[in-house]
């Protein structure tokens, strides 16, 4: 009986090494809905109620290619992983920043009072870190601050010390000007879901609101756009029942009424698949870019283990049972397999559950710290605040308003 090969931490510091040959490694899962093979699953849905489309090669012996819907996509799955990471942060023990908007205690509750590092949009290079204060100093002048915003791929200390996520999914520091870094770095990390054969992409979503007093929608209202809890009839629609000569808005815009949804607003609808898969990447080849620059070979290859042992287990976490992406679109993995691949040949591979991969993970801590790779911010929790100006910004954006 052929026997996966299992993935340790010598394998990940061989594989990552200047000299190895390896490439990478290959994670597959076939996926199910809750309603069983074949039931309709949400697909994101982008500007225009569009899906994204393609068509892609099943196997490279097929006649013809097949049509796929991407059920969420590269930079999605890349926000699900940090997601899942910032979950379990006291356990897996990654660094955070935290952007505290706390001094901001009228925001409307559905909007974050916190947001975390491995929540920021572009990570090391996002605006809300550029704007934070730490301690009362401009974040961008603190000692941290500078370190993170100058770091590079190949200067990466302060990544691995604070952003160890940016150099799994990448970045592009292109917020400071022209004349400032614009430093990049491609993600080595690539995950995707993918759905076989889409049984039709036309459907919309029919549907109609209902009101069990079925209130007279055509009633004319004057409305605080900022504020809908301040409304009254219109003196027109009082001396003519709900006339359209009256001014401001339609009782139906403001949740009244009966309305029915119209053919521009109808979404797409769920998708029945053939077959769901996921397919995660991460490539060795692109991992030796990371470097802490100073020479040191055997900490450049812990940091890059550290680096994959972080991927395996957020994968893991966010992945490795029934999971839901959005309304509609819940998924349970039904056979996963792992590809080791190889400078020679390729082999099938184990990565265990995720208290396999968080005992891989700190494993491999501990042996970057023992080969000197930063890892300052690790287990730790650093608490922004907002400059002013920001301040400023949110302030008009969601002003306060009278109970």
């Amino acid at each position: 009986m052929h026997m996966a090969r299992k993935i340790d931490l010598d394998a990940l510091i061989r594989g990552c090494a200047d000299a190895a040959t390896d490439s990478g490694i290959r994670l597959d899962a076939e996926l199910e809905p809750l309603s069983g093979r074949g039931g309709p699953v949400k697909p994101a849905v982008y500007a225009g109620s569009l899906f994204q489309e393609d068509r892609r090669w099943a196997n490279v012996d097929d006649t013809a290619p097949t049509q796929v819907i991407v059920i969420d996509n590269v930079p999605s799955q890349a926000n699900r992983l940090e997601e899942a990471l910032r979950k379990e942060r006291e356990s897996v023990g990654v660094p955070e920043l935290v952007l505290d908007l706390a001094d901001l205690s009228h925001l409307p509750s559905h909007l974050p009072r916190r947001i975390s590092s491995l929540q920021f949009p572009h990570r090391n290079a996002d605006a809300y870190l550029r704007d934070a204060m730490l301690d009362d100093r401009d974040f961008l002048a603190t000692d941290i601050g500078k370190a993170i915003f100058g770091a590079t791929a190949q200067t990466c200390g302060p990544l691995m010390a604070w952003f160890p996520q940016s150099l799994l999914y990448g970045f592009w520091q292109s917020h400071l000007g022209r004349k400032r870094t614009n430093a990049k770095h491609a993600r080595s990390w690539v995950s995707e879901i993918v759905g076989w054969k889409p049984a039709t992409a036309e459907t919309r979503t029919h549907g109609m609101k209902g009101d069990p007093l079925n209130l007279n929608i055509d009633t004319q209202l004057q409305v605080d756009p900022d504020d809908q809890t301040k409304w009254d009839v219109t003196a027109e629609s009082k001396k003519k029942g709900g006339s359209e000569q009256g001014k401001g808005k339609r009782l139906s815009e403001i949740g009244h009424g009966q309305a029915l949804v119209r053919e521009t607003e109808q979404a797409p609808s769920a998708v029945s698949f053939a077959r769901i898969t996921l397919r995660a990447t991460v490539s060795f080849a692109q991992l030796r870019r990371v470097s802490l620059d100073d020479g040191r070979q055997n900490a450049d290859a812990a940091a890059r283990a550290l680096l994959v042992a972080l991927g395996l287990h957020a994968h893991n976490l966010a992945f490795g049972r029934g999971f839901a992406l959005r309304s509609g679109a819940e998924l349970e993995p039904r056979k996963s397999t792992g590809t080791w691949l190889g400078g020679s040949a390729d082999e099938d591979c184990e990565t265990g559950n995720a208290q396999a991969t968080a005992g891989l993970l700190q494993e491999a801590r501990a042996h970057a710290a023992a080969e000197g790779v930063p890892l300052d911010g690790w287990n730790r929790q650093v608490i922004l605040k907002p400059k002013p100006q920001l301040k400023k910004t949110i302030l008009a954006t969601w002003p306060k308003l009278d109970a």
